[in-house]
């Protein structure tokens, strides 16, 4: 009985500790956004070295909903840098608040993180030469790349697995590393969020070599991280995303973010099921 005791009051800590976020942003009049230096278009720093992209500015939203609701005309929204294999970490020990990244939501990763109503959907594609077979079976015995922990690095491994193709897989630290050894041959086909290869698709200008698939491995549901048990500042997230949605800046924010690229039949669907405000 006694270490049972000892094991709720534990939990009990834990989780009052994890719902204190609204309190610690209204005293301390800032809130702590985590993001992807590398991941355009969702998260990556521009040419004026200030965070950026489309995760970024869902966020920003985010920010200035929370200071009208909170009242705090002060509020000061901060941008932390974030590594891919440390991200989620930093949101259950509270070093952010909200993880405005390329986060896919997982059932593995809801066993570290919490996560708002999906903000974007994307899926795994390939890079490979414009003369390329676009099929798995054409990679066998070849080398394809992927940036490492990533839900892409787990797809294409059970892919290619279930297919029975052996290929040797290659882990970059990050996007331009791989699709650089793809343009020098190092590599023959690069796998990546379909958005992250087009950024990078254009941006290089490997329109007249390279190719990206319209297939695609996985439907991914991308949404915004943050601790665990935290309820009401999860609720008062999503509260703010659906009325986002409903007042059309989410698909604004999308153009900003990719002009002159259309959302994906998936992400137009995301606009309309959107949760219904009171």
């Amino acid at each position: 009985m006694r270490l049972l005791a000892l094991t709720l009051s534990a939990a009990l800590l834990v989780s009052g500790a994890a719902a204190q976020t609204i309190d610690r942003i209204k005293e301390t009049r800032e809130i702590r956004f985590g993001f992807r230096t590398d991941a355009a278009p969702l998260s990556y720093i521009n040419d004026q070295e200030r965070p950026d992209g489309l995760s970024v500015m869902v966020c920003d939203q985010v920010a200035r909903a929370i200071a009208s609701r909170l009242g705090a005309d002060d509020l000061t929204a901060q941008f932390i840098p974030v590594q891919s294999d440390t991200r989620f970490d930093m949101v259950a020990s509270g070093q952010i608040d909200l993880l405005c990244g390329a986060a896919t939501i997982t059932l593995s990763r809801r066993e570290t993180v919490d996560f708002s109503i999906p903000i974007f959907v994307d899926g795994t594609s390939v890079l490979l030469p414009i003369d390329a077979e676009v099929t798995m079976a054409s990679l066998s015995g070849k080398k394809v790349g992927m940036r490492s922990s990533t839900t892409t690095e787990e797809a294409v491994f059970n892919s290619f697995g279930s297919a029975g193709i052996e290929a040797k897989l290659v882990r970059f630290a990050s996007h331009p590393d791989g699709i650089k050894a793809l343009r020098d041959g190092e590599i023959d086909a690069y796998f990546a969020d379909q958005s992250i290869l087009l950024v990078n698709y254009l941006a290089a200008g490997l329109k007249d070599d390279f190719k990206i698939s319209q297939e695609i491995l996985t439907i991914e549901k991308q949404g915004l991280a943050l601790a665990r048990g935290d309820d009401d500042f999860r609720l008062m997230v999503d509260e703010i995303l659906s009325q986002l949605y409903a007042q059309g800046t989410m698909e604004e924010i999308f153009r900003a973010a990719l002009p002159g690229i259309e959302p994906s039949e998936a992400l137009k669907a995301l606009y309309v099921i959107a949760p219904t405000l009171p």
